[in-house]
């Protein structure tokens, strides 16, 4: 009787509430859509929005300490969930991301005539496996709540029934990312019969002494099988080729979603997996990280740098090809991570800078929701005369691109890029800080180029598409709200850098 006592597991639900809030409102949605009449339907949206928020408040209760629970009996420090700092921030990231995709998204379902409950339900289930993966800590529950992240992901994508670039983008996104996924269990499967175990801290203490050559064999190809299936998660080059088709064809606040949630969750398992997994294979990730963010830097600033301003579509495929520039720079410190005697430390410029990029690339797609209300072909070009016609979202979207290019007065994204740079300065990667100067000088031009478009004079701009509303039309109250709290945001970040330095110098795991 005892042995089966001892097999029971306490649950802690507090540490459990982020994702397990997030998943209820999102099954409350789908039940209450069966009731909810045709005319009261954006009440859904609003129900989202609260649980969100509600999911996002659950975190305070979690700021003192660390908390885990489904341990292995006996061994209190084995286990499949872990609340520690690093876990608190990244779901924070996600659930902000999430609560601004879903004010961009009140206005769009409505607009677009989407489902409403599926859509919602499609989120909330998204945003719930994207709160759990950063606090799994064995690889069982790291592959499910990266599926449950990722399947609802693909339904939202190809949403817009009857679409052509919507159904295009959702079957080359589903592909790539049952590719992905194929891939990366291959691997987890090698290492599980390497190893005897998923828990990341038996696996990493397993991998540093193999009884068998062979065994060595199979877990160093499950590692490299595990990482690959990240590359394609991340949109790392030359697993990048999903992203433009899948951002054009999917909702513009999808999009946004995907380019901020759907990083955070890509890099949170691929800091896990590298730094608390696989230590003792840190000369096989560390350059191959390295050789990948090089790479996926250079591929995404030159693809944006050549898109044409007056191509359909091209602001969102040149913010697409930018967060693959973007995810080469996040890829920096976990390279760098590779390098140093203390690998949680470095992983701190890649949470740092991805804060900074989920605020100020959110209100991008932000601004590009509002233009394509009246222009829906969303060109550069449309951008033209902006300041004319809405001079305070010029602004904020002049203010966004700045912060990305890291240029004053976007401060924060100009001390993201200094403590990523620093990052692989300090590792001995200074071929990869050259680089990462190289790329960010590419990267000036098209920011620039596009934040000028928006000051100059509207006489090229053309006549809004018949239908829509006026350009000078007041803007919906949810994406006002989505613009306006990224933008106080990047603000309030640029007024306090020093978080940055905290971040960065903090060992989070």
């Amino acid at each position: 009787m005892s042995q089966v006592t001892s097999l029971v597991q306490s649950v802690d639900w507090v540490a459990l509430a982020p994702p397990t809030l997030t998943a209820a409102v999102a099954l409350v949605v789908l039940v209450a859509d069966l009731f909810v009449p045709a005319a009261r339907k954006p009440l859904l949206g609003w129900l989202a929005t609260a649980g969100l928020a509600l999911a996002a408040l659950s975190l305070l209760p979690l700021l003192n300490g660390d908390r885990r629970t489904f341990c292995l009996a006996g061994h209190p420090d084995v286990c499949s969930y872990v609340a520690d700092p690093f876990a608190l921030v990244i779901q924070f990231l996600v659930l902000a991301g999430a609560l601004l995709t879903a004010l961009l998204s009140i206005d769009t379902v409505k607009d677009q005539d989407l489902p409403a409950g599926e859509y919602w339900f499609l989120l909330l289930s998204s945003a719930a496996g994207a709160a759990l993966l950063p606090a799994s800590r064995d690889l069982a529950t790291l592959v499910i709540a990266l599926e449950v992240a990722s399947l609802p992901a693909f339904a939202l994508v190809g949403l817009r029934r009857g679409d052509r670039l919507s159904s295009e983008a959702a079957l080359k996104f589903f592909l790539s990312s049952v590719a992905a996924t194929a891939v990366m269990l291959l691997g987890v499967s090698f290492l599980y019969a390497a190893t005897g175990s998923l828990h990341l801290s038996r696996v990493a203490h397993a991998l540093t002494a193999l009884p068998d050559p062979r065994l060595a064999t199979l877990a160093g190809a499950g590692v490299a099988l595990t990482l690959v299936g990240f590359a394609f998660k991340t949109a790392a080059a030359p697993f990048h080729f999903w992203v433009p088709d899948t951002y054009v064809g999917a909702p513009l606040p999808i999009a946004g979603y995907l380019s901020v949630v759907g990083k955070a969750v890509g890099f949170s398992g691929l800091i896990l997996v590298t730094v608390q997994g696989f230590p003792s294979y840190a000369d096989v990730w560390g350059p191959a990280l390295a050789v990948l963010a090089a790479l996926t830097m250079t591929v995404g600033n030159v693809a944006a740098l050549r898109q044409d301003p007056y191509r359909a579509h091209s602001a969102v495929r040149l913010l697409a090809w930018s967060s693959v520039g973007q995810a080469g720079y996040l890829l920096v410190p976990l390279a760098a991570a590779g390098y140093v005697h203390d690998p949680a430390h470095a992983i701190g410029s890649t949470v740092a800078y991805a804060l900074m990029y989920a605020a100020v690339n959110l209100g991008a797609f932000a601004v590009a929701a509002l233009v394509a209300r009246t222009r829906p072909a969303n060109r550069i070009a449309d951008y033209r005369g902006l300041y004319a016609r809405r001079p305070l979202v010029a602004l904020a979207l002049g203010f966004f691109l700045l912060c990305l290019a890291g240029l004053p007065p976007g401060i924060i994204g100009l001390f993201a890029k200094v403590t990523v740079f620093s990052a692989a300065v300090d590792a001995g990667l200074a071929w990869l800080a050259v680089v990462m100067a190289v790329n960010v000088v590419i990267a000036l031009y098209y920011y620039l180029q596009w934040t000028a478009v928006l000051f100059r004079g509207a006489e090229e701009a053309g006549a809004a598409p018949a239908g829509t509303q006026p350009a000078h039309g007041r803007i919906p109250a949810p994406l006002a709200t989505a613009i306006g709290l990224a933008a106080v945001l990047g603000v309030a970040l640029s007024g306090a850098p020093q978080l940055v330095l905290r971040f960065a110098s903090g060992a989070l795991l």
